[in-house]
């Protein structure tokens, strides 16, 4: 390879993002700016409710420049103050997007900072060995081939078809640690963009520059491309409803007012300036203009869990999951045995079988004869030996023999499967005892794995090894319970293994030596009866599971083909994340409940503060109304409508980051709700409201 080439290729570098503040000023310039961009009409229109308020505020614009020509309804004044409070409440809508989407962005900006300009190095067979030429990344497709050595970057997406390596992905998950990448099998999958550190690959191209990971990242996290969720469009449609409910109640007050001023003889008839301030203030507009926020803030936090959504539609039914499948090894269980007892067998003491246990796993760097060697030495004091000292053989484990141990001179250290072991002892003319077969069973039947010692052909014991259940695992699935989802175990383990870790666990059902077609029946199962559900995979043999699920939440570390089939992709790999997820689904909900809440409740207190101040002229008995004892009609109207703009910017914080997640049923929610927000949402607006009309009082501003 020349060096001009050389010179082109760009080490992949990823220096830590910097995590920005709820109003960071990279966050806070942009979305002011972008609160203005947004005030075009097809921009209001999507949001019913603020469009409302925007045709308002224009209204009241045209009317100001009226009042400049002395031909006025009200003074130029009154009417100029409205109007600048009802174009502040869009824009404060307006800006509450713009901060969510801006949040966003900059997670956007990120992942597109990762992508580098590469030269590839692309074969002409699929051959490691032969002639390769550079070639620009972006002249890559799918179908070519290329190599990729230690040091280089992965230009494209693609699939290992020779030669094993480890790579570093921390670009893409923010995992530090190194992975493994080799032809066949599940961890096949490389991405553009990551980094090989050892050893060499020939990867397959499977995506078109434009096409890789990466670049649907980038596309899933742009929030403005948001579409709405189901619920987000039922709550739609009751905002409309609501707003032309009082829009015809409003339009309809004007005529009354002037025929009641008219048959009096005396009296003012109510403004069109007023009436317009009447309206807003009675619409929703604290739910509608953060409910767009809502929903891409939702996302956003998705993302920060190093979780990558298609959509807000699946956010959101992660919030309304009401049943969990859950892989064992890794989500429930460590996924690595550990020896956890000694059973001996007759005429040997536990000490002497821990004693051999620990000899035939000195040389074994399995997870499992690691932790035979632990408990030997926490058990017993039993202190590691050396091998060399003992002048023994390791003798491998292998699919064969399905045994490990050592040779020490003439003695032969065995363990192993227990079938496996009774074969071997009777092959030696030695006897099996039926108490260690009872043991092996004792064992099966408690969900371990039961593993036999032999020393010399003597039957020694058993070694239990214990898929070891994760600490706090099973507190959180009674969490899920009490909100009303249930959990269901996946394991390719027997019924019985299964049935004694799903007990320890405490998950709700399990499926026993599960296979594709299992998993695919048991979610249609549950979807014919009405309800969501989630899951995770990572092998080529979950995708149809994946694709079925309501939920699929697919491992980054995974194979292309459970990628496509889910619609998030967890960058941590973390199977346990699913928990997660379903939490900031939960979250996001619950957002949107408890601001819809405290939105029509707070609505109350404008009605007594705005509607005897509006009215006041024409039927002057509505004095009786004015519980807040307001200065003057004039500022009674101007502090409903300042505090209607100010509480939208002043909910932006809860609605980006999300009413605190708790583990409480559907019941007791809406309890808390309506005690919180909608008993808060009620009393907030006295207060705010009597409070501006007094600093309006004070200054003679109005």
């Amino acid at each position: 390879m020349s060096q001009s080439v050389q010179k082109e290729m760009t080490i992949f570098t990823n220096p830590p993002a910097k995590k920005l503040r709820m109003f960071d000023s990279e966050l806070l310039a942009p979305a002011i700016a972008d609160s203005f961009r947004k005030l075009g009409p097809r921009t209001q229109l999507r949001s019913p409710v603020m469009f409302v308020v925007y045709i308002g505020s224009i209204i009241t614009t045209l009317l100001y420049l009226q009042s400049l020509g002395g031909k006025g309804e009200a003074s130029s004044g009154f009417i100029l103050a409205t109007t600048v409070w009802l174009w502040f409440t869009v824009l404060f809508a307006n800006f509450a997007e713009a901060m969510a989407e801006g949040r966003s962005k900059a997670q956007a900006a990120s992942l597109r900072s990762l992508k580098q300009t590469v030269v590839a190095k692309k074969l002409a067979t699929p051959k490691h060995g032969t002639t390769w030429l550079p070639q620009p990344a972006l002249d890559l497709r799918k179908g070519h081939y290329i190599l990729v050595e230690a040091g280089d970057v992965i230009p494209i997406d693609g699939e290992v078809i020779e030669g094993v390596a480890s790579v570093d992905e921390s670009a893409i998950t923010g995992e530090s640690a190194p992975v493994i990448r080799e032809s066949g099998g599940d961890f096949s999958s490389v991405t553009g963009g990551t980094r090989v550190l050892s050893d060499w690959l020939v990867v397959k191209v499977t995506a078109n520059p434009g096409e890789t990971f990466l670049d649907r990242m980038i596309a899933m996290v742009e929030g403005a491309k948001r579409q709405k969720t189901p619920n987000e469009i039922a709550l739609t449609i009751l905002l409309v409803a609501l707003t032309i409910v009082f829009l015809i109640v409003t339009v309809t007050l004007l005529p009354f007012s002037l025929f009641s001023v008219a048959a009096a003889g005396s009296g003012t008839p109510i403004t069109i300036t007023v009436l317009i301030a009447l309206l807003v203030c009675l619409i929703p507009t604290t739910i509608g203009g953060l409910l767009s926020a809502i929903g891409v803030a939702g996302m956003s936090r998705m993302m920060q869990a190093n979780v990558i959504a298609t959509s807000g539609r699946a956010v959101e039914a992660a919030g309304d999951v009401d049943v969990l499948l859950l892989d064992k090894t890794g989500t429930i269980t460590l996924g690595n045995r550990q020896a956890s007892a000694f059973f001996a067998a007759p005429g040997v003491t536990e000490q002497q079988l821990a004693d051999v246990a620990q000899l035939a796993s000195l040389a074994d760097e399995t997870p499992e004869g690691r932790s035979i060697v632990v408990l030997a030495k926490q058990k017993f004091n039993i202190r590691e030996r050396e091998m060399a000292s003992l002048n023994a053989v390791f003798v491998p484990f292998t699919a064969q023999t399905r045994m490990s141990g050592l040779d020490i001179g003439q003695r032969a250290v065995r363990k192993g499967a227990a079938d496996t072991v009774r074969q071997y002892v009777e092959s030696l003319g030695q006897t099996y005892p039926a108490e260690v077969a009872r043991a092996v069973d004792d064992v099966s039947r408690r969900g371990s794995t039961p593993l036999v010692v032999v020393d010399a052909g003597r039957v020694m014991g058993v070694v239990e090894l214990k898929d070891i259940v994760k600490g706090g695992i099973k507190e959180r699935f009674a969490e899920l319970r009490r909100m009303g989802i249930k959990t269901v175990m996946i394991t390719g383990d027997n019924k019985l293994t299964a049935a004694a870790i799903a007990a320890e666990a405490g998950v709700d059902d399990f499926l026993a030596e599960a296979t594709p077609e299992d998993k695919l029946k048991l979610i249609r199962s549950y979807q014919s009866e009405g309800r969501l559900v989630a899951m995770t995979g990572d092998g080529t043999n979950d995708a149809p599971a994946l694709a079925q699920a309501d939920v699929a939440v697919a491992m980054n570390s995974g194979t292309q083909a459970a990628k496509e089939a889910g619609n998030m992709v967890d960058l941590d790999s973390n199977p346990t994340k699913l928990l997660e997820i379903v939490e900031i689904g939960k979250q996001m909900l619950m957002t949107r409940g408890s601001l819809t809440t405290f939105s029509i409740s707070n609505d109350i207190a404008k009605y007594f503060a705005i509607i005897p101040a509006a009215f006041v002229g024409t039927y002057p008995q509505l004095k009786a109304l004015d519980i807040m004892h307001l200065a003057s009609p004039s500022s009674a109207i101007m502090s409903a409508v300042i505090f209607n703009a100010l509480i939208i910017v002043a909910l932006i914080p809860l609605a980006l980051k999300g009413v605190q997640y708790r583990a409480i049923g559907a019941v007791a929610l809406l309890r808390r709700n309506l005690l919180l927000y909608g008993v808060g949402g009620i009393v907030l607006p006295f207060i705010g409201i009597k409070a501006i009309d007094m600093l309006l009082s004070a200054f003679n501003l109005v």
